[in-house]
């Protein structure tokens, strides 16, 4: 008997089918036994009835718990009354493997259930939410390819920092010292735009933030695209068109998923069907100065609070521009009108989600990009083959980063970006 995936099997509604998968639920009394099975398409109800069965096949049955294996041969039908629609009258089971007193129940706390990250995975919800994620990275993919990017990848091993230092994890290399763990690509992409012109990559990055937030990890995954011959505009457009395609694959391929999470859909939809708002920062703290009695004063990076406030005002993704040179990346370009500020922006999601995009146009002057080091207190000598791409034919070029687990938990309305990856790593855990 070839085997059906349940989801299979409930399309064929009718006749002899056998399915496998995982205890889900299970009840009964001396004479019958209601298992509801899982695999990783749905969960469906098999009755396994006294009288079909031997005495000691019977009492093999009423042994199982939750999380056992089995495989199942038996007539399905619709029955309005079970979990999904359909049940399976059972008429033969092998138990392939027993399971003992499952560990998780509904009840548990947070981080019991992160200890045991190894079962979590198979609850309804982490399902859920896996599906979604592998969606959201097939999207990604999709998209840039489709637009003409080909895929690169850079050392995760790093002798640079490019995000600031006091995020770096340094890494045990032999015996050398100053060797990090990437906190982003960037540095090792841009020589890359001079021969492929449009690239992007999705891999992990580190950083080693004792934030303790619901937004925070130490390893996530990040996509990140470069760009050659590009303007500040590009970017924006890119990224935009980015997430609007991870939304639109996502509410065409995970309607039940996102059922079983409750997502409410309609606050998803404006991202895609609505252009996303578009402004500066000087404009953004006029705005939460009219709107929401903050006064900030003008030089100062917008905090969590702040882009929370002003994530409010609207029901679509925000992309902020024009922030001050002060606060940003060494590589980001001044603005052509104003050189206090720079073409970097920040793409602010709905619903207090906080930052999902952070890119720029990039500093193509040599000068400049020395000075700017020099003003973080790194010595410039570092950086030779970064400066190197500056002097041989350079060209106006950008790019960004997307933080996937951001974006995903967005999508799927978690409370916690710990839900949004099989692993979480935080400054309190490396383990399981």
């Amino acid at each position: 008997m070839k085997y059906l995936s349940i989801k299979e099997a409930m399309k064929k509604a009718t006749g002899k089918v056998s399915v496998r998968g995982w205890v889900y639920r299970e009840r009964g009394s001396n004479k019958v036994k209601f298992v509801v099975l899982r695999d990783a398409t749905d969960i469906i109800q098999c009755v396994i009835k006294k009288e079909k069965f031997s005495e000691d096949k019977f009492k093999e049955a009423d042994k199982l718990q939750i999380e056992a294996s089995l495989e199942v041969t038996g007539t399905i039908k619709e029955d309005k009354r079970a979990p999904s629609g359909f049940e399976i009258e059972v008429e033969e089971f092998t138990v392939v493997g027993m399971s003992d007193n499952f560990p998780l129940a509904a009840d548990q706390n947070r981080e019991f259930m992160d200890d045991n990250r190894h079962l979590s995975l198979r609850t309804r919800k982490m399902t859920a939410i896996l599906k979604i994620r592998s969606t959201v990275f097939g999207a990604l993919h999709e998209y840039f390819r489709s637009n003409g990017f080909y895929e690169y990848q850079s050392p995760i091993f790093q002798s640079v920092q490019c995000e600031g230092g006091s995020t770096l994890f340094r890494a045990e290399y032999f015996d050398k010292k100053d060797v990090f763990l990437a906190q982003t690509w960037q540095l090792y992409a841009e020589p890359a735009i001079f021969a492929l012109e449009k690239i992007y990559t999705m891999a992990p990055s580190f950083r080693a933030e004792k934030s303790k937030t619901s937004r925070h990890l130490t390893e996530y995954w990040h996509c990140e695209m470069e760009v050659a011959w590009s303007t500040f505009k590009d970017i924006q457009d890119v990224g935009e068109g980015a997430i609007k395609h991870v939304i639109k694959k996502v509410l065409e391929v995970n309607q039940e998923e996102l059922k079983i999470l409750e997502r409410d859909i309609k606050k998803i939809e404006p991202s895609l069907k609505k252009p996303f708002a578009r402004m500066t920062y000087t404009e953004a703290i006029k705005l939460l100065k009219e709107k929401c009695k903050m006064d900030i004063e003008w030089g100062k990076d917008l905090r969590t609070i702040e882009e929370d406030k002003l994530s409010a005002l609207f029901d679509t993704f925000i992309i902020c521009t024009n922030y001050p040179k002060e606060v940003k990346a060494f590589y980001m370009m001044e603005a052509p009108d104003d050189s206090r500020t720079v073409q970097g922006c920040d793409f602010i999601a709905p619903e207090g989600y906080g930052e999902i995009i952070g890119g720029s146009q990039r500093e193509h002057d040599i000068e400049k990009l020395k000075r700017r080091l020099v003003e973080m207190g790194e010595n410039p000598g570092n950086y030779t083959f970064y400066l190197d791409t500056r002097k041989y034919g350079s060209v106006p070029h950008g790019g960004y980063g997307l933080g996937v687990e951001r974006l995903i938990s967005w999508v799927c309305g978690l409370d916690n970006i710990k839900d949004a990856i099989p692993f979480p790593r935080t400054p309190m855990r490396y383990k399981p």
